[in-house]
């Protein structure tokens, strides 16, 4: 079994899976192409550098979850200003407490936060960083792994080549990662 497949193995067995598989070469460079100009829905940009990462990798995985997937183990949005300058995050599942009661906090929403006792000089992004994937590190030789959203056109850029429903309790998520 080559790592692609054991790979598949693993995130078929995760909760909350639907459908695993590796994407087609064209479907990577058509996420590429539209990944770079993506704007949020106030007109910030968005910085989509996990699935840059991602679609630089030898081998992309595309998983097709429910909300019983595992959570992220890491923020997968946050706002940046200047160079390294975090402006605000994602809260995860379990994290509200760490934030309820700091006085430097603006949430917006149920599950972001913005600091206000940040200021950038510049102007201010979305970052959606390379996130871990942890279950895929046990694959002997892989390295590498990061694993991402696509934009809302990136996932229907999936859905529409792979002929799968538009279905909105659906997300996909894609995983890559190289073979030493």
């Amino acid at each position: 079994m080559d790592a692609v497949e054991r790979a598949i193995d693993i995130i078929k067995a995760m909760t909350g899976t639907k459908m695993a598989f590796p994407l087609e070469s064209e479907v990577v460079e058509a996420i590429k192409k539209i990944e770079g100009g993506i704007k949020s829905q106030i007109g910030i940009d968005v910085v989509n550098e996990g699935v840059v990462q991602c679609l630089n990798r030898q081998h992309v995985i595309c998983i097709i979850k429910d909300t019983r997937f595992r959570p992220p183990p890491e923020p997968t949005v946050l706002m940046m200003g200047d160079k390294d300058m975090v402006l605000g995050t994602e809260i995860l599942p379990g994290m509200h407490t760490l934030y309820k009661e700091k006085e430097n906090v603006c949430w917006l929403g149920d599950d972001f936060v913005v600091f206000t006792d940040m200021v950038p000089k510049t102007k201010e992004y979305f970052l959606m960083p390379p996130i871990a994937f942890p279950e895929l590190e046990q694959i002997e030789g892989a390295k590498n792994v990061v694993s991402c959203s696509p934009s809302p056109l990136g996932d229907l850029i999936i859905k529409n080549h792979y002929e799968l429903e538009d279905d909105p309790k659906l997300a996909s998520i894609l995983v890559g990662f190289d073979m030493s």
